[in-house]
Parts: C-alpha cells; structure tokens; sequence
C-alpha cells in the first residue's frame, strides 16, 4: 500500500475540542449578554419586527383553518339556539293565544259595559242589563235572544239598547228568555225626530239593503232631510223613551218623477254584533188610556107631545 493513500489524521479520542460545559457556559454568557444589550439599547428590536413581518402571512395562513372550524362551529351552535328558539316561541304563541283572544272580548265587553252603565245613569225609565245568548233560529226574522224573561219581569213590548242606540224591541217572553225583534226586521216601524229640523217621520226596517238598514219613508221629495241627521225615538207612541239614537241618514236619493224621496239610514246599534244590552221598562202602563170618543147628539124630534 502506498504511504500517501494513509489516514494521518488523528483518532476521534484525540479531536474532542472544548467540552460540552464550556460551550454550555459560552452559549449562556453570550445569551445573557444579548438580553442584557436588547434591554438597554434594544438592537433586537428591528431584527423582530422583520422577522414578524416576514413570519406574520404564515401564521395568518396557518390560523385560517382553525378560525374556520371555530366559525363553522359557532354558527352550527347559534343555528341551533334559533331555532329551538324559535320552536319555544311558537308554543308560547300558540298557548297564549287563546289567551289574548278572550282578553281581547272581555276587554270589549267590559267596555261595552262601562257605556250601558253611563248611560242607563241618563235614562229616567227602569232598566236591567242583558246578555245576547244566541240569534232566533228563524232565517226569515232578525232576532236575538236575551237571557231575561219572565222571572225578571221582562214584558212584551220593551225597549231594548246597547251602548249605542236603540237594538230593537221585546216581542217574545218565555220564563228566563226573550226575544228581541231588531229595528232592521221588516216587521219593525219606528217613530223617530229628525234632531236638526225636529220633524217627526217613522223609519222601516230594511234587512236586504247592505246587511242590514233602515228606510225613512213617505218623505217628500222636497223634504229638509241630509245626509248625516241623526234621527232619535220620539216617545210619542208609547213604547220607546224619546230621545234614544236609532238611524243616521246615510243616503237620500230625490228623482224628480217620484213622489216620495228614497232616504236610507245606518243603525246606530250594533245590530249584528251586540252582546251587552239593556232592558228598558215597559211605556205601556204609564201611558194614559184614550178618552172615550164623545156621544153623537141624538137628532131632535119634530114635533111636540
């Protein structure tokens, strides 16, 4: 073998260097001495921002997916909040609807009430509060019936109201019911005074015009009647008070051809909705009997005896 082909360096046991504690001690001297120079003339400071603007798109990139799963999550979970939310509201809504719909009637009620009582301090005729149970089983008559009869001294022929105006009139009385024929009937004729000119004239009931209305017939065509005349009870036919509201004129047609002008009137009752009324006594009684008319003078006789 050739002497230059020969490895003349020297074994590992004889290349050790400086040991492992003095680069240890070297490496925390020179760590110290950093941390020491950082802290009072702050030569790392440029050194980290480069390096954190340099590092910053890969930390960003690397955030992406975990704020992702994260996002994902949150909405999954807030998805979820809503709708059993929304679910729970629902049942709340449902329980509580029968609830606000018998507020609602009883608050309606109530304040029907309130104004049959502030206006029964105003009548000067005895009255007793009612309820309207259910309509006349009758398609062909427009009734009501009531819950007072014969037992609560309801008689036939009594006038009844509501907070508005006058309803109708008692025209059947059972022991603890009555039947009340409303003013739109066909059958039912009202004496009533025109409030702006005080002419005395009698309204019909006109069922078929509109769901219900009230007709002032036998006008003359040139008679001082407008839209808009609240036309009240006159008292004089023994049956109703005067001065309750029954009609507000609503149209008046006048053909020249005519004799009589067509005059149709709005109930100022509540004739297909009224649920809280009032009784009023009976006119009949305290209405004095008609005199007797006067004998006809007997023709003298010709002739003395």
């Amino acid at each position: 073998m050739a002497l230059g082909t020969l490895d003349r360096s020297p074994p590992p046991f004889f290349r050790q260097g400086a040991s492992a504690l003095s680069r240890l001690l070297l490496a925390g001297a020179l760590a110290l001495f950093l941390m020491v120079a950082d802290t009072r003339f702050e030569i790392t400071g440029p050194m980290r921002t480069v390096i954190s603007a340099i590092v910053y798109p890969l930390q960003w990139a690397l955030q992406q997916p975990v704020q992702l799963s994260r996002n994902l999550y949150q909405a999954a979970q807030d998805l979820r909040y809503a709708r059993d939310l929304a679910a729970h509201s629902q049942e709340l809504l449902r329980q509580q609807t029968p609830r606000v719909l018998r507020y609602e009637q009883l608050a309606l009620e109530n304040e029907q009430l309130r104004r049959l009582l502030d206006l029964r301090s105003r009548l000067s005729s005895a009255s007793q509060a009612a309820q309207v149970l259910y309509d006349a089983a009758d398609p062909y008559v427009h009734r009501v019936v009531i819950d007072r009869g014969l037992v609560h001294g309801v008689s036939p022929g009594a006038p009844v109201i509501d907070d508005s105006g006058l309803l109708g009139q008692v025209t059947r009385v059972h022991a603890t019911l009555a039947e009340v024929t409303l003013v739109i009937d066909a059958a039912q004729a009202t004496p009533i005074v025109n409030t702006r000119t005080g002419v005395r004239a009698v309204v019909f009931g006109e069922p078929d015009l509109q769901g219900g209305q009230l007709e002032l017939r036998y006008m003359a065509v040139d008679a001082d009647v407008q839209p808009g005349d609240l036309l009240v009870t006159s008292g004089i036919d023994g049956i109703y008070p005067a001065g309750l509201p029954v009609a507000r004129v609503s149209r008046v047609e006048r053909r020249p051809a005519a004799a009589f002008a067509q005059i149709f009137c709005e109930p100022q009752a509540r004739v297909d909705g009224a649920s809280q009324v009032l009784v009023l006594e009976s006119l009949a009684g305290r209405v004095p009997p008609r005199p007797a008319p006067a004998a006809k003078p007997g023709n003298p006789r010709k002739g003395g005896g």
